[in-house]
Order: structure tokens, then C-alpha cells, then sequence
């Protein structure tokens, strides 16, 4: 019995994941592939997908979730560096009843500064020159 649909290849995700759209890329390992929205809530506001196909908690394995998590983690501890952060959210949803929109797993890593407003999801479209800013001080921080 299946809970949700079957995935879907054709969603934005795995078209990133197959270099077929663009991306500001701040991670990759075996496992996950990490990127900035591109219409972030803060600054730094980063995805986190398996490369498995999964869409959603769901459907994905328990030790490709577990990679999922522990690219997150080293997501967010860049992020509290490279932008000053007091903290962070991560989050995830599945199905479009629970906010989900693109159908293919991914944890948001959104680091929190006191006085920085949490935008609303999908409200506006950050300035290229600043993903690519925000994008080396992500890269910058994991090297580090």
C-alpha cells in the first residue's frame, strides 16, 4: 500500500540534481546536495536534499534521511558562522497539506539573528549578487 503518490523525476529538484537547472550550490557529498532558496526566509536560508529519490518523509529511507539530517547539521553550524546567527530552523514537510511544494524531500536550514525578520515562504526573490555573497560565506564556513 502506498501512503502518497509515486515520485515524480520530473520535479525542480531532480532537474538541480541532474545540473538540468541552476543553482547556488553550497554542498554535495555522496548522499545530499545543499543549495540556497532562492527566495529565502533570512539570509542563508539553505535546502538540503537527498540525492536518493524520495518525496517526502514518507518515501525515503531511514539512512538516507539520517544523511539528510547530518548534512543539516552541517549546514546550520555554517550558517551560525557565516552569518552571525543566535540560531536556527530546520525544517521539513511532506505533502502539500503540511506547506510542501516541490515533491522531491528537503529540509529547510534557515539561520535566525535577532532583529532579522522571518520572511513569509515564497515572498520574493532575492538579488543574484547577494545568493552569490550569501552562497561563498556558506562554502567559506564549511571549509573552515
Amino acid at each position: 500500500m502506498r501512503l502518497v503518490p509515486a515520485y515524480d523525476d520530473q520535479n525542480i529538484f531532480a532537474k538541480i540534481l541532474r545540473g538540468e537547472l541552476p543553482c547556488f550550490k553550497v554542498y554535495e557529498n555522496a548522499h545530499t546536495f545543499a543549495f540556497l532558496d532562492i527566495m529565502p526566509r533570512t539570509p542563508g536560508h539553505t535546502l538540503v536534499i537527498p540525492k536518493a529519490p524520495a518525496r517526502g518523509i514518507f518515501d525515503i529511507s531511514a539512512d538516507d534521511l539520517a544523511e539528510v539530517a547530518r548534512s543539516s547539521k552541517t549546514i546550520a553550524v555554517a550558517a551560525m558562522k557565516a552569518f552571525d546567527a543566535e540560531g536556527t530552523i530546520i525544517q521539513q514537510f511532506s505533502e502539500a497539506v503540511s506547506g510542501q511544494v516541490v515533491f522531491h524531500l528537503h529540509m529547510h536550514v534557515i539561520p535566525m539573528k535577532s532583529g532579522v525578520p522571518l520572511l513569509p515562504p515564497q515572498s520574493q526573490q532575492e538579488d543574484v549578487k547577494v545568493l552569490q555573497d550569501h552562497a561563498a560565506r556558506l562554502i567559506a564556513a564549511i571549509g573552515a
